[in-house]
């Protein structure tokens, strides 16, 4: 049982949608998730006249449970992007090695059609030079393409953990708000409900003396009276 805000009892909730793309194989989103354990406690049976609503505990457990399953495989595709730059690095030098060899098998051509060696190895010399450079600014553009990347994820991350502590943070406080509230109520109850008691007592003290003097005026003990003492 949750306490409900009666303020927000008309606001519309319509999460439905994407949550259910989301369990059937989209990319897990956070905020809508939260608004789906919002959802199930807003559509929960309200009990009349009070602020109190019924929650199923098994299903609010289990959309915990999977935000807490969710949020590492959030973390983990963000650092599987890290881990291409091995991959980008390795299709960068293959890329290299193919023009190189490219170049080469034109100069053992141009050799072998023309018979000019000199102007052959200057051609050469010209083409392993401009690979060189070309492999050379696509190995710096790509170093810095990753490098960029990395820390934009590394960013990301960081204020996704953020993010996460301070709902964290924020939904154990919710709880120990909560949690206070039942027992406040609870105490003022028990309070009430003493008051009771003791008023049914009296009462029945003061019937009691009542029927004791006028049956037997002269006696002065009253059994009702020990007994509620």
């Amino acid at each position: 049982m949750v306490r409900r805000n009666s303020s927000s009892r008309n606001e519309p909730v319509n999460h439905q949608n994407a949550a259910s793309m989301d369990h059937q194989g989209g990319d897990f989103d956070i905020q809508q998730e939260l608004a789906r354990l919002q959802e199930m406690i807003y559509e929960s049976f309200h009990i009349p006249l009070t602020r109190w609503t019924m929650v199923d505990e098994g299903k609010l457990l289990d959309q915990l449970d999977l935000i807490g399953e969710k949020i590492p495989e959030c973390i983990r595709k963000a650092l599987a992007v890290l881990d291409q730059e091995q991959e980008i690095l390795a299709e960068a030098e293959a890329y290299a090695q193919r023009i190189i060899q490219s170049a080469n098998q034109k100069a053992a051509q141009i050799l072998d059609e023309t018979g000019i060696i000199q102007q052959a190895q200057q051609e050469a010399n010209q083409i392993r030079q401009q690979v060189n450079q070309e492999c050379q600014a696509i190995q710096e553009q790509t170093i810095a393409e990753i490098e960029q990347l990395r820390q934009v994820t590394t960013a990301e991350i960081q204020q996704f953990r953020q993010n996460s502590f301070a709902e964290c943070q924020k939904l154990q406080e919710d709880a120990d708000t909560y949690a206070d509230s039942v027992l406040t109520q609870l105490e003022q109850e028990l309070s009430q409900m003493l008051g009771v008691v003791r008023n049914g007592r009296q009462q029945l003290y003061d019937n009691s003396a009542k029927r004791t003097q006028s049956i037997a005026p002269n006696k002065t003990s009253n059994p009702v009276k020990k007994r509620l003492q």
